[in-house]
């Protein structure tokens, strides 16, 4: 049984409690009961989350295409090197992403 996670808040101040699981065999509409959310916001919720997830996309393939790969294209493919750095690269960057997802929704605060 799959499960969806939905990582966007309901309200604007929000805390962990706010957040929202669905079954997909459920269907929306045992979200709807389970939360007493309505199917417009549910999918506000989603289309948040997917540009969340679109964002930070782009920043880790723009961060990680800029830290590994040459300025100077000098073959079509990304050579040994290249390769070892964007797996390191991608590796610590989500790594680092669910720490911080990880402290957030637990209300806590990242060491200073």
């Amino acid at each position: 049984m799959d499960t969806i996670t939905l990582l966007s808040p309901v309200e604007p101040n929000f805390s962990p409690k706010h957040f929202v699981v669905i079954n997909p065999s459920q269907g929306l509409m045992a979200a709807n009961n389970a939360t007493g959310i309505d199917k417009e916001q549910v999918f506000g919720m989603a289309e948040t989350e997917m540009e969340y997830r679109v964002e930070l996309f782009n920043r880790l393939a723009k961060t990680c295409f800029s830290k590994c790969v040459d300025k100077r294209y000098k073959e079509n493919e990304l050579n040994m090197g290249e390769n070892s750095c964007i797996d390191r690269c991608v590796s610590k960057y989500w790594q680092v992403n669910s720490m911080i997802g990880q402290l957030l929704s637990a209300g806590g605060r990242p060491p200073m």
